[in-house]
């Protein structure tokens, strides 16, 4: 029962972690309840990917397609405080620095540069313009998987590189992840996309994990070859870039 019910704490510390829903203020802090949240950062994307495509499925009976899909986007924006979104731009501002020093000064700095203003802008008008052009019957577990995938990938940078920041001791996702935290994330995963089996054909389910890992590289091929690890806005990059070529990934096969 112990152990059952720290595993609900750390979901629901990854839920806080990942969204802007309110967990019970009765909940103990602690440091190993939040580094085992991490292992729930994919459980917690399934939860923000039903929630966008709630709100799809409701717009959609009542407004044109473009509204439908900008509405969902929305609700996620809202759900997640741009959590993910912020971190892209913050990271693509940070690689205009002309070393690491320069870079990791940079994403600290909470203003929005030209790098990340292009980069910001460019994803979310490459995810509208995907969700409109995806079927309406398979928009729903896309945004699921795409969500729940996409977290998925931020985790596998925790747990096979290193933090480039200097907040080591005050963010979770410095402090890596053990394997039972990643087998827990790939469990997730492993069955969302066995449920998305029943929506989505194989071939565009295998297509859009393909987008996933190709975002997955490309994300990190951006940034660790200058900052030779991670911070908390390289993982909001490459959630994006992972939702990203998930959504390409299962257009190229439809």
């Amino acid at each position: 029962m112990n152990r059952l019910r720290e595993e609900l704490a750390a979901l629901l510390f990854a839920i806080q972690m990942l969204t802007r829903m309110p967990i019970p203020a009765s909940l103990d802090f602690s440091e190993e309840r939040q580094r085992n949240a991490i292992g729930y950062y994919a459980l917690a994307g399934a939860g923000v990917g039903l929630v966008t495509a709630a709100v799809w499925w409701v717009a959609q009976w009542i407004f044109p397609p473009l509204i439908a899909v900008l509405l969902s986007m929305l609700a996620g924006l809202m759900f997640t405080g741009a959590f993910h979104e912020d971190g892209l731009a913050d990271a693509m501002d940070g690689l205009g620095g002309k070393d690491a020093a320069a870079s990791l000064a940079i994403m600290r700095d909470s203003r929005i540069g030209a790098y990340g203003a292009v980069a910001l802008i460019s994803a979310l008008g490459i995810k509208a313009a995907a969700l409109l052009a995806l079927p309406g019957e398979l928009l729903p577990m896309s945004l699921l998987a795409a969500h729940a995938g996409s977290r998925l990938s931020a985790v596998f940078v925790v747990a096979s590189s290193s933090y480039a920041g200097s907040e080591v001791d005050s963010k979770p996702t410095a402090r890596g992840i053990d394997a039972a935290g990643l087998i827990k994330s790939v469990l997730t995963g492993a069955a969302v996309s066995a449920f998305g089996l029943a929506v989505i054909p194989a071939s565009a389910l295998l297509a859009g994990i393909a987008g996933l890992l190709l975002g997955h590289a490309a994300s990190r091929l951006l940034y660790e070859r200058k900052l030779r690890g991670y911070t908390g806005d390289c993982l909001g990059a490459t959630q994006q870039y992972s939702e990203l070529g998930v959504y390409l990934g299962l257009l190229a096969a439809l």
